[in-house]
């Protein structure tokens, strides 16, 4: 069965968009849609996304890092093992979730290009909850930045919260002897305040502590884990060097033509020793459980002021991140430690508390879910993903077949599409090299498959989906079914 995408929606009853997108408004102009009367109070929106979060988190399994508030948020909602991101950088990734639109359409694949020069006057996601009666309010790094890099009309109001001179200073050092001025960590003097993901979460509570005559959208922008790796000393202290374990990479292992991880940058990574290996893991651990205290204030607002009962919360990493697989520390890769990001929502009245969602999400599809959710009206018509609001009311819905990430190499693009068993990667639409992984056989990633003979079918199968199965639905599977062609 392959029904088409719109033929899907409409029979299911699937938000996809809706007409009478509002484009180019001043900020005088802006259409809202008036709340009150006899109408139901919408909910809330605390939107969450925190930079460069892998899944190293305990309620993903992580036996070391410590994530107490994620975790009790997973139990409170659904989390997500199979949220995937479209690009794995922040600019691309962020253009892409918030208008709704892939990659190929936003046009930004790096993080100098400016939102507003490929993307102005596009009804984002923050603008529509506005328009239809939110309070909208941005603390931190939601767009890529400010200025030109996001949509000016999104927001009644908007912050930069920075740290302390005192959050500057510690004790540090960079990994690569300078080589890298981004690599490196300090454990740094002071408290949670004298850095900017403090402020942020300081100034969330108070927002939440204020009398909210309208429902509001509270997108949060956590900078850490990003680089440089800056906490406060005391969540270092959490982790020994000695407890902070490096992956092992079989010998021998060399990324296909530089495409699948960058030469460059990785000549500098191997020249890391045991100890930077580890310094790297701590920090990165320490600015993560740094940034989950802070969703831990956030969500003990909510508590404090009643407003959990009436407030979605969305808690995601803008992508992935690779801590030493494919002898890789960074991101902008197709692989699966890029491309799969963690997801926890809360829905009050329809999520099951502490479930798990196997399924495939997308984050094209963060646009369609929480316009579902809240009902809003006027998105655009030509939003490409589609709302997941039934997984969160049943998350073994069977889903998605495919999710699909993309990077560019200069002039070069790869692209890939991961289903719950493989992932299949073309560079140059196949000219410069093709990749394909067992994830049955071979989770990490490094082993490929695509110059064996016998996975031929299977390869025409994935290209096929590559090219054209966006947002097309998986059937469940047979398990008497043995066919290594349909074991998707």
């Amino acid at each position: 069965m392959s029904l088409s995408r719109r033929d899907f929606l409409k029979a299911s009853g699937i938000f996809l968009g809706g007409a009478g997108a509002v484009l180019g408004q001043s900020r005088s102009s802006i259409r809202r849609t008036p709340f009150g009367g006899d109408s139901p109070r919408q909910k809330n929106v605390v939107f969450i996304v925190i930079d460069d979060l892998n899944t190293t988190l305990g309620c993903y399994g992580h036996r070391l890092v410590q994530t107490p508030h994620m975790d009790a948020l997973a139990e409170m909602g659904v989390r997500f093992e199979n949220a995937c991101c479209n690009f794995a950088v922040c600019n691309p990734s962020r253009s892409s979730f918030l208008t709704g639109l892939r990659p190929d359409s936003t046009g930004i694949f790096d993080n100098k290009t400016s939102f507003n020069s490929m993307l102005s006057g596009r009804t984002t996601l923050p603008r529509l909850f506005r328009e239809n009666g939110y309070y909208t309010k941005r603390l931190g790094k939601v767009f890529n930045g400010s200025g030109d890099q996001e949509d000016q009309l999104a927001w009644d109001e908007k912050g930069n919260p920075g740290g302390t001179s005192q959050g500057k200073q510690g004790t540090g050092r960079n990994m690569t002897d300078g080589a890298l001025s981004w690599c490196r960590w300090l454990a740094a003097d002071g408290d949670d305040e004298d850095q900017s993901d403090g402020n942020i979460a300081a100034k969330a509570v108070d927002f939440l502590e204020g009398r909210h005559n309208q429902p509001f959208f509270l997108a949060l922008g956590f900078h850490k884990p990003h680089d440089p790796f800056i906490a406060p000393a005391r969540y270092f202290d959490l982790y020994p060097l000695e407890d902070c374990e490096p992956p092992e990479v079989p010998e021998g292992w060399q990324p296909l033509d530089c495409l699948s991880v960058p030469c460059g940058t990785k000549a500098i990574f191997d020249q890391f020793d045991d100890q930077d290996r580890r310094e790297f893991l701590r920090s990165y651990y320490a600015c993560t459980t740094f940034v989950d205290a802070q969703i831990g204030k956030v969500v003990q607002g909510l508590q404090d002021n009643n407003l959990m009962a009436d407030t979605i919360i969305m808690v995601f990493g803008d992508h992935g991140y690779h801590l030493g697989e494919h002898e890789w520390w960074n991101k902008v890769t197709v692989f699966e430690r890029c491309h799969r990001s963690p997801l926890i929502m809360v829905v009050p009245g329809e999520t099951p508390a502490g479930d798990t969602c196997h399924e495939i999400v997308e984050f094209v599809d963060f646009f369609p879910t929480l316009a579902d959710l809240c009902s809003l009206t006027g998105a655009p018509e030509d939003l490409e993903g589609i709302s997941f609001r039934a997984l969160l009311n049943d998350p073994a819905t069977p889903w998605k077949e495919a999710g699909y990430i993309q990077v560019k190499r200069g002039s070069i693009f790869g692209r890939a599409v991961h289903t719950q068993r493989w992932r299949y990667v073309e560079w140059d639409q196949g000219r410069r090299g093709t990749e394909l992984y067992d994830h049955d056989a071979d989770p990490c990633e490094y082993f490929n498959l695509a110059d064996y003979p016998e996975y031929a079918d299977q390869i025409e199968y994935l290209k096929n989906l590559l090219h054209t199965g966006q947002n097309r639905f998986r059937e469940p599977q047979d398990a008497s079914d043995d066919n290594p062609s349909r074991r998707v």
